[in-house]
């Protein structure tokens, strides 16, 4: 059934208009966002679909094609921040910042459909908020732009759900355009579309999404920001964008009695701000291949010195490495979820095959692989 008629079939009619908005997956910078540093991601052809109707009422109804249960009916005036769980808390949260930003958003009735895999590391819960705040924007012309909708977005996840995330998720899945990658500076939310056709030289960019979720990343993302941010502290900065890597083995000298943990943690950060600045210096000269390698750099520094990654996540970048694979690593916020892995288009089923082989032969439950095709970010379908 059609999102346009599993609404209808819900509220009684058609919606308004419907919206889309992707998951991501970020090629480089991780853990650099909420430390104003630099990104690189690029969505992905999978959305969270949201058919739309206005509201007068004061009323909230959501739906989720998805997730087991029926309509949720909320109160707009009633909407507390760190009161709703699960799902609908997402775009409950984007009407209560819309509204926390002197916005007039009277209610609404919401249905969703999604494609971007839950869990895995790829910005589910952005799409959800940003395609919300798209819906509402456009039906009561709000006039906010995509970055501006992006930091509300931000909001309601960091404030009203209580995640305290960063804002390249929400940015990407706002933001980016078809056959580019996002090269976003967190600080000031400048942005450039990056040309990153790599179809066009052979090559793919395989996501790997193990499928598997720790529960040691339960507080892990809140523990290393709260680390990151000690560290700027002891430093003396406002974020750790503002140590510059040619300083970086004296920033670690300062910080000789801070936690080791502390210390692992600045120089990670500063390190991967450093790889961001170099992929684009290789794509800016076309020398995508050379990438590869900063990849697999920045996946060891997730591993021993931030220490996100797990068991399933190290097996992709070493069986597909052996297998030929230009570079790997982890994407996101690491302990299960998704790695990337750069490959000559000619070699990528072998680098699959390699995966899925390793998995099965260590026991893992089989990963899902499919390719990174860049993509176009929220827009209206109809």
């Amino acid at each position: 059934m059609s999102v346009t008629a599993r609404f209808a079939e819900l509220y009684g009619s058609g919606p308004d208009g419907v919206w889309a908005a992707p998951g991501r997956v970020n090629l480089i910078g991780e853990y650099t966002d909420f430390n104003d540093g630099f990104v690189m991601p690029l969505a992905l052809p999978h959305t969270t679909v949201a058919a739309v109707s206005r509201r007068t009422d004061g009323v909230l109804r959501v739906h989720s094609a998805d997730v087991p249960g029926g309509v949720v009916v909320l109160g707009a005036d009633d909407l507390v921040p760190l009161t709703e769980t699960g799902w609908p808390a997402y775009p409950a949260g984007v009407v209560w910042a819309l509204r926390e930003a002197g916005h007039t958003v009277p209610g609404a009735d919401i249905h969703l459909t999604s494609t971007v895999p839950t869990g895995a590391g790829l910005s589910s819960s952005a799409a959800l908020e940003v395609v919300t705040a798209l819906a509402l924007n456009d039906l009561y012309e709000l006039g906010l732009t995509g970055p501006e909708l992006a930091v509300l977005a931000q909001r309601a996840e960091n404030d009203f759900v209580g995640v305290p995330c960063g804002i390249m998720d929400q940015m990407a899945s706002a933001c980016c355009t078809d056959g580019h990658a996002l090269y976003l500076d967190t600080r000031d939310l400048t942005q450039r579309q990056v040309p990153f056709d790599l179809e066009a030289v052979g090559l793919q960019l395989l996501v790997v999404d193990t499928r598997v979720k720790h529960a040691l990343g339960d507080g892990a993302y809140a523990e290393r920001r709260a680390g990151c941010e000690a560290g700027a502290r002891a430093l003396g900065v406002r974020t750790l964008r503002e140590v510059e890597y040619a300083h970086l083995p004296a920033a670690l000298e300062r910080l000789a009695d801070e936690e080791e943990k502390i210390r692992r943690y600045v120089r990670h950060v500063v390190s991967d701000n450093h790889r961001v600045e170099r992929v684009i210096a290789l794509l800016d000269t076309d020398d995508v291949r050379a990438v590869g390698p900063v990849l697999t750099e920045g996946h060891t520094s997730l591993r021993d010195d931030l220490r996100v990654s797990c068991p399933e996540l190290d097996l992709v970048v070493s069986s597909s490495l052996a297998a030929g694979a230009l570079g790997a690593r982890m994407t996101g916020g690491g302990f299960g979820g998704s790695a990337v892995v750069l490959t000559e288009s000619a070699d990528a089923d072998t680098v699959t095959k390699a995966i899925l082989e390793s998995f099965t032969a260590s026991g893992h439950t089989a990963p899902r692989v499919f390719p990174a095709v860049p993509s176009r970010g929220a827009h209206r379908v109809e």
